[in-house]
């Protein structure tokens, strides 16, 4: 009997479908996207230009050197008023054709392109070079019209060209693959470039390039730009993984040698794809459909699993690479669309929908069972931009509602008043100081079209293309003069049956019969990410009873349960952090009817685990009170299930702090008339979280914060939990106890030796200064910002295995009962390092892995030693605006 795998699908009460939108109703929604626009537009003129990008909380301009670097999301910034230059289309679209001409004259008089400063080629196409095509092909079609723009001679078309020539160098390689990074005035070669020594790039990076270059040779004549384009592309066609067809994540820009074998729609390749197909539509040639064919179909066969997409390794693609999904695939349904593929277009979208109602908005990542990942959320626009596709295609009025669903989420949640903030945490609602220039370049592109008429554009949009930063590309360019390219190497295998391929898109008429057919596809889908939605019983085989050993009954180190286990096929594997993974192989149990049973043991942990999910606490907060901190530092600490609880305490619990001997807190304190009156620092290990609160509350202690043992432990890779019982009532425990991992814990224990008293305040979530002091003397010179911690507490289950897995804990001798936190569509749970009575469900592997930036870059690595970090560098590390937490109270967050 194989292993077995399970999709636990929930099924519930349905929802009636949207009714018809009036045209009134429509209007009022268009204008209130243009109020919006102008809102975020105008803030950005006022407060910002000529930097870059807007700093909406602060209320001034993000310049690349004067602000703390971000790492490689800074390298789309190039001192050439980014955002100005991405917003020139949408102007032109909002029929906002003064300000779009106003607009161009400052890019000609004010932008210089020949700065000394390292970007992303990737970013510097997309946004840059594409805005000024985009921009240049609105000039053109008003200049043609005969009304506007009648001095124009081309000037944004020859800034294009020489920003072009400033990115060829990046292609100098024995590949063809361009370098990630350019120097923009010394190219790549040189120590003067700064740039030049990377080895890797990702998929999507040199995959992303043919649109904008294609355009710029066709608009100028000079094939030099898609020609370097299409030998990119034909080098990752070559590199693609034959059997599998699919392409890795990292690519080595010399060898050609996959980095990173993973493979999905999502951050790193997802662009490649879309380009791929709207190549063909840009320019025609068939090439570029046959390979998006292939692609696609080995994306549908192993990538798919319909609503979901999950990654997978390119050389083993049954084998799934991760068990979260990114929030850039959200892209994919709207290129589906475009494919003609339109039902599964439906359903992945349903989902998104329903995790951004059940979040606000699309976290960066989100786990298989919808819980969040990592929770910030920069703005992004492909939700929106599938949104508007879906609604093209089949003309429900649904994706009306789920347009007007982002807009209400912006104003309530993201709008402040010099524009709209991304969202660091979306289930605290705190915000960062940020307004990505994508933000107004394609969230309100594809808002308006949603709700405008016909004859609300100023021109047809079906004469152009969408680059994958919403820019606006005309078809017509496929007519305009060019140099053939080189004749491709196509290889035998690449002539290819016609009848293999769709080369025209279908009627959705014909798809779509019955009106109700797309809300057929969405309501079981609804039913899966609801979980407010009934859960039906799990299915037992008649006859089969009950497995001799239930799930909450099971004790770790009770040898009879573990020789049970064994009977039943389901194996003990030690893992390096303390806990115990339980595998489930059906082949290893000693008859077919032992594993059955289980099968039902492993299911019924996951059902126990569900239940306990409802009694999910959220994250509290530490904030750091005492002097020179002011409340101005907040680090983001695991709740326990018993002792104080903290949401219900308008004040908190605020105390100094005070670390308790012995450390572990496993025995009577020893420095109990220090830890009176105190809040206790202690180190987790050894004993049950509940005894160490009874001790230090015996010793007369407020509140208690452990802190991890695991040496560079940090939320920012691993999932915070709830701190649970000992297997006994707790009702004893009257104090609150929080948890913090070793990184966050070393900001704590650092800030006390050098200042040897601080203050602390222990609440449900970071309080105004205001609130803290009551009026006290604070410096008026104080900046009034928080600085906060915040970091993801979801936690990551396993996706589809080949086995089903248990992990829980072997540190602790007390009974195991089902889990607490988040369990997996596959059959797997994990339980925090201590508790394993009420045990909570971690991530499915014991650290998740590091991934790429979803800004298509890799993400900076953390420094995991915080105590040699000074608590200055840690409070630049971790500086919030205090507008952020006004904004969290006021929309009652």
């Amino acid at each position: 009997m194989p292993p077995v795998l399970f999709l636990l699908m929930l099924l519930g009460a349905l929802c009636s479908p949207g009714q018809a939108m009036s045209r009134e109703e429509k209007q009022r929604l268009k204008n209130q996207v243009v109020e919006m626009f102008d809102h975020a537009y105008q803030n950005y003129m006022d407060h910002a230009y000529p930097a870059d990008e807007l700093m909406p909380l602060t209320c001034r301009g993000r310049v690349r050197g004067l602000e703390p670097s971000r790492g490689d999301i800074d390298d789309a910034l190039g001192k050439f008023s980014l955002t100005l230059i991405d917003t020139l289309d949408t102007l032109v679209l909002l029929n906002k054709t003064t300000e779009f001409e106003d607009a161009v004259r400052r890019v000609l008089s004010d932008v210089r392109l020949d700065n000394d400063i390292v970007v992303s080629v990737f970013e510097t196409n997309i946004r840059v070079l594409g805005g000024l095509l985009g921009g240049h092909s609105m000039a053109v079609m008003l200049k043609e019209g005969g009304q506007h723009m009648q001095w124009y001679q081309d000037e944004l078309l020859h800034m294009a060209k020489d920003l072009g020539l400033r990115l060829l160098p990046a292609f100098n390689t024995s590949s063809g693959l361009p370098y990630p990074r350019v120097n923009l005035k010394h190219g790549v070669r040189g120590p003067e470039t700064r740039t030049g020594t990377e080895t890797d790039t990702c998929t999507a990076c040199a995959g992303t390039i043919i649109l904008e270059f294609a355009a710029l040779s066709r608009f100028t004549g000079d094939p030099v730009f898609e020609a370097h384009a299409r030998r990119a592309l034909d080098f990752l066609w070559e590199k693609r993984q034959r059997n599998s067809n699919l392409v890795g994540t990292t690519i080595n820009i010399h060898s050609g040698e996959w980095v990173r074998r993973d493979s999905g729609v999502g951050a790193g390749i997802d662009s490649y794809y879309e380009y791929l197909l709207k190549a063909y539509v840009l320019l025609g040639d068939d090439l570029f459909l046959e390979r998006f064919n292939i692609h696609y179909a080995s994306i549908m066969k192993y990538i798919s699993q319909p609503p979901l997409l999950l990654d997978v390794h390119i050389h083993k693609p049954l084998l799934p690479a991760r068990t979260w999904m990114d929030s850039l695939l959200a892209f994919f349904p709207g290129l589906q669309v475009l494919k003609g593929d339109i039902r599964p277009a439906i359903e992945t979208h349903e989902m998104l929908y329903q995790v951004t109602k059940k979040h606000n908005f699309l976290p960066e990542a989100f786990t298989t069972d919808f819980r969040v990942h990592w929770a910030q959320h920069p703005l992004r626009p492909e939700f929106a931009e599938s949104t508007y596709f879906l609604y093209k295609a089949t003309g429900d009025p649904y994706y009306l509602e789920a347009g007007r669903t982002i807009m209400d989420n912006l104003n309530r949640f993201a709008r402040v008043p010099c524009g709209f903030a991304a969202m660091k945490d979306v289930r605290t609602g705190s915000h960062e100081d940020r307004m990505d220039s994508f933000f107004l370049a394609e969230m309100f592109k594809y808002l308006f079209l949603l709700f405008a008429e016909p004859d609300d554009i100023p021109f047809d949009v079906e004469d152009y293309v969408f680059t994958t930063e919403a820019h606006l590309l005309p078809l017509s360019l496929s007519m305009a003069p060019h140099s053939s390219p080189a004749p491709s190497n196509r290889t035998s295998e690449e002539e290819l049956d016609d009848s293999n391929f769709d080369w025209t898109c279908p009627n959705t008429h014909l798809l779509f019969p019955d009106p109700a057919f797309p809300r057929i596809l969405r309501e079981p889908i609804r039913s899966a990410v609801d979980k407010s939605c009934p859960r039906p019983a799990p299915y037992r085989e008649p006859g089969m009873g009950r497995p001799p050993l239930r799930a909450q009954d099971f004790m770790a180190n009770n040898p009879e349960h573990l020789e049970l286990l064994r009977r039943m096929g389901v194996s003990l594997i030690h893992l390096k952090d303390g806990r115990v993974q339980l595998v489930q192989h059906a082949t290893q149990a000693v008859s077919a009817v032992a594993a059955e049973d289980g099968v039902r043991f492993m299911q019924e942990m996951m059902e126990l685990s569900s239940q306990q999910q409802k009694e999910q606490l959220p994250p509290r907060a530490i904030q750091i009170v005492s002097h020179p901190f002011f409340g101005r530092v907040v680090l983001t600490a695991g709740p326990a299930q018993f002792g104080t609880d903290l949401s219900r305490s308008s004040t908190g619990v605020r105390g100094f702090v005070t670390v308790a001997e012995p450390y572990s807190g496993c025995s009577e304190i020893a420095n109990a008339e220090y830890i009176q009156g105190h809040i206790a620092l202690l180190q987790r290990g050894q004993c049950m979280f509940a005894e160490k609160a009874r001790h230090i509350q015996k010793a007369g202690a407020i509140g208690g914060i452990v802190i991890d043992d695991n040496e560079g432990s940090s939320s920012d890779t691993a999932p915070l939990f709830q701190m649970a019982g000992d297997g006994r009532s707790t009702d004893d425990i009257t104090l609150p106890l929080l948890f913090l991992f070793h990184k966050e814990g070393n900001i704590l224990l650092e800030a006390l030796k050098e200042y040897r008293e601080v203050e602390v305040l222990l609440s449900d979530k970071a309080r105004d200064r205001a609130a803290i002091f009551k009026g006290a003397d604070v410096k008026e010179t104080e900046e009034d910002c928080l600085t906060e911690a915040t970091t993801p507490t979801s936690h990551e289950p396993i996706g589809q295995s080949q086995m089903s897995t248990v992990e829980l804990d072997e540190s602790a001798p007390e009974e195991v009962s089902p889990v607490d936190e988040d369990t997996s569509p596959a059959e797997e749970v994990s339980a925090p390092k201590e508790e394993v009575n009420t045990a909570e469900a971690e991530a499915a592997v014991a650290q998740p892995q590091e991934d790429r930036d979803l800004e298509k870059e890799e993400k900076p690595e953390e420094d995991t030693d915080s105590s040699s970090q000074s608590v200055d560098e840690l409070l630049a590390d971790w500086r919030e605006d205090l507008e952020a937490f006004k904004q969290m109270e006021k929309d009652e967050l």
